[in-house]
């Protein structure tokens, strides 16, 4: 915990000054690439020692497939690859940490490392192997026309911006950004000569740092007091469930949950924070005219703890791991794409039996709150007090039915997740 937290600190400073002093104005697309790369290995190995080496054998492995591999399988191979070599590594952790689970280990840079491996290889296949028609629209804006140089490969996947926490991103974002075009595309989709502007703006992301750096210091501060004070294996305590009522259960439930929420608020908005710091991460402009630095942000904290539904909490939860399993399984998937997706998800995370509880009922969750929103919802849009009162109830349920999906995945093993349930 203590390394993974000096070295996004560390990583915060380097991003700031990559960003001042190798600009795109002041250095070569092939030195930002260099420096970004051979940072990233430091900390990798710095982080995790000797196990950073799956991370590198994972990396070199999948550039083998991309130069080899025919077009129309490239995608198939590298997620096989990517995925088995993933969870063979989560079935050593079992062993590795007898069953328990750290804070930080190896498995963390490698998932990030498998989502961007599957990332390039399905938008390679689209841009080469594909007619743009077969495309979606969101497809064809990220298919990738040529195979990477082995640098700039490297330098997707292992730059010190995401090698520790993520998140991943779009290849052709991260060559934008590295050539400097990633601030300058997004703002020529405004007219800036309606807005009273002579020349582009120069958008600065010190603003939406310092906002994430506020985050990330509350969640801080959460963490080491509410998260400690409430551990989630207090539900299952014996005496907790002899003398409690259930609706204290209930209750209980959701602030337990909510206790677990900080440490994922810290690490992915410090994570966002840092891409910024560097000058990534720039999305466009408002409808106010405020300049938005949310293209990789992992989280949306309000529109997560004010769901009234179960789609809108898991669509604000993780985005950017969201974003991957819609772009390299939803969109793709010949049949049952909700469950395959959700499948996906739990077989990304690892092998422990709460996974699967939860991402299985995940799926049972996703499909009853859409049908009953889709069938209900109508009936309630008449009046205010009546919408008022749908979205209170539909909170109040949304929030339980989280508490009761997300548990196992907090819980991890068998014999406390049946006795939960119980």
């Amino acid at each position: 915990q203590i390394n993974f937290v000096a070295c996004q600190l560390f990583a915060l400073l380097a991003a700031f000054w990559f960003r001042i002093y190798l600009g795109p104005s002041h250095a070569s697309s092939a030195v930002r690439h260099a420096f970004a790369t051979l940072f990233g290995i430091y900390f990798a190995v710095f982080c995790f020692g000797w196990y950073s080496i799956h991370l590198f054998v994972l990396v070199m492995m999948n550039y083998g497939i991309m130069n080899m591999a025919s077009i129309p399988n490239i995608h198939r191979y590298s997620f096989v690859v990517a995925m088995g070599y993933l969870t063979l590594c989560h079935i050593s952790r079992i062993y590795i940490f007898h069953y328990g689970i750290l804070t930080t280990d190896f498995s963390g840079p490698l998932m990030i490392i498998t989502q961007k491996i599957t990332t390039l290889a399905c938008q390679l296949h689209d841009g080469i192997g594909r007619q743009a028609e077969e495309l979606t629209a969101e497809q064809n804006r990220l298919a990738v026309k040529t195979r990477p140089s082995l640098l700039e490969y490297l330098s997707y996947l292992l730059n010190f911006m995401s090698i520790i926490a993520g998140p991943c991103s779009n290849y052709k974002d991260y060559i934008a950004f590295i050539e400097g075009r990633h601030v300058h595309m997004k703002l020529l989709e405004v007219n800036w000569k309606q807005k009273g502007y002579d020349r582009l703006p120069d958008p600065s992301p010190t603003g939406a740092v310092m906002y994430k750096l506020c985050i990330t210091l509350v969640s801080l501060i959460l963490f080491l007091t509410l998260t400690k004070n409430f551990p989630m294996a207090y539900i299952i305590d014996n005496e907790f469930l002899d003398k409690t009522p259930f609706l204290s259960r209930l209750g209980y439930l959701y602030v337990v949950t909510q206790a677990a929420k900080p440490k994922y608020y810290f690490a992915w908005t410090l994570a966002d924070a840092v891409n910024n710091a560097a000058g990534y991460g720039f999305s466009g402009v408002d409808e106010r005219g405020t300049f938005r630095w949310d293209l990789l942000s992992n989280l949306n904290i309000w529109n997560i703890e004010t769901a009234t539904s179960f789609k809108m909490y898991i669509e604000n939860w993780n985005i950017q791991t969201a974003a991957w399993l819609k772009r390299v399984c939803y969109d793709r998937a010949p049949w049952y794409p909700t469950a395959l997706t959700f499948i996906l998800s739990a077989l990304w995370h690892g092998i422990y039996p709460g996974y699967y509880f939860t991402f299985l009922t995940g799926i049972l969750m996703t499909l009853a709150a859409r049908a009953i929103r889709n069938n209900c919802r109508h009936y309630f849009l008449s009046s205010v007090p009546l919408k008022i009162a749908y979205d209170v109830v539909t909170w109040v349920v949304t929030q339980l039915a989280v508490c009761y999906t997300v548990a196992p995945f907090v819980m991890l093993a068998v014999e406390p997740t049946i006795k939960f349930y119980k």
